[in-house]
């Protein structure tokens, strides 16, 4: 009698190999080393412009023909980088602290409870994020203006004004994250704890909050950089004490039109100092970024 053999498995094909039997693997290849030159061509010209002469770089060499490392320390008296970099930090880390727990409160509010203009102002939210930020850089600017000649407090010029306006504009957003995150979880775990007495505030807090970090990660996160990028809006609203790195890094350059060769070494290290806190940034929080966007993506 002859024995039958157990058919073998299938073997379950994953991301990697679906990626692989659409493309050759020498396509591929050539598709990924196209993709890292574009990419981290800009990156390597701006770290060997930082480090190289202003002649050099003037007359277009991409690689350094002498060292100039005093390029990082001679920015700092050259720019009013410090200040800039210190007024970025307390708006946009204050904006993307506040931003991401009044997100997952207000998400919390309009995913569990129906009331009467919940997807009138979920629609909103959506709404807001087609209207371009140019377009309101007046209206608010003459808002503020009323405000302080209606109370007397002097609000254009401060670190408050910026701070208010990348919330406003950061929230609608976050909102819109943290509501299709928290459509996700599980409503089991709030029930249980509504049977056992808890309130809402306690539910949100101990519940809901400690399982949505990957969510208010990532609201924060585009709340920090929407401040950290921002010029426009910047540039209008502060003063020589208050303006961010943005705006000092712009001030800066052009201060250097007209001049025989501006000082392209001291330009390219005082961006590279200007990005080194959000790729710090994306670093630690690396974990919580994939969490928080990958999710709701697999029902």
């Amino acid at each position: 009698m002859l024995a039958v053999s157990a058919p073998k498995p299938a073997r379950r094909r994953g991301p990697a190999s679906d990626v692989t039997r659409l493309l050759p693997r020498p396509l591929l290849v050539a598709v990924i080393a196209v993709l890292l030159t574009v990419v981290l061509g800009p990156v390597l010209y701006m770290v060997f412009s930082s480090v190289n002469s202003d002649v050099s770089v003037a007359s277009g060499a991409f690689f350094p023909t002498e060292l100039h490392l005093d390029n990082y320390l001679k920015v700092w008296s050259t720019v009013d980088l410090g200040t800039g970099l210190m007024n970025s930090v307390i708006i946009c880390s204050g904006v993307a602290v506040v931003c991401a727990f009044l997100a997952v409160a207000t998400a919390y509010v309009l995913v569990r409870y129906e009331f009467r203009g919940r997807l009138t102002f979920l629609r909103g939210l959506l709404g807001l994020q087609s209207i371009p930020g140019t377009l309101m850089l007046l209206p608010v600017f003459v808002l503020f203006s009323s405000i302080a000649t209606a109370l007397g407090v002097q609000i254009i010029g401060t670190r408050t004004a910026v701070f208010i306006t990348y919330l406003t504009f950061a929230l609608p957003f976050s909102t819109w994250v943290m509501v299709t995150y928290l459509r996700g979880l599980p409503k089991a775990l709030e029930e249980a704890a509504r049977i056992d007495g808890a309130s809402s505030w306690r539910i949100l807090t101990q519940i809901v909050i400690p399982l949505s970090w990957p969510g208010i990660v990532v609201s924060g996160i585009f709340a920090f950089l929407l401040g950290w990028n921002d010029v426009l809006f910047a540039s209008v609203l502060t003063n020589p004490e208050t303006r961010t790195a943005a705006v000092a890094l712009q001030v800066f350059a052009a201060s250097q039109e007209g001049g025989a060769v501006p000082i392209y070494g001291q330009m390219m290290a005082a961006s590279l100092i200007c990005a080194v806190p959000v790729v710090v940034l994306y670093l630690v929080f690396q974990r919580y970024l994939i969490g928080g966007l990958t999710s709701g993506g697999v029902k």
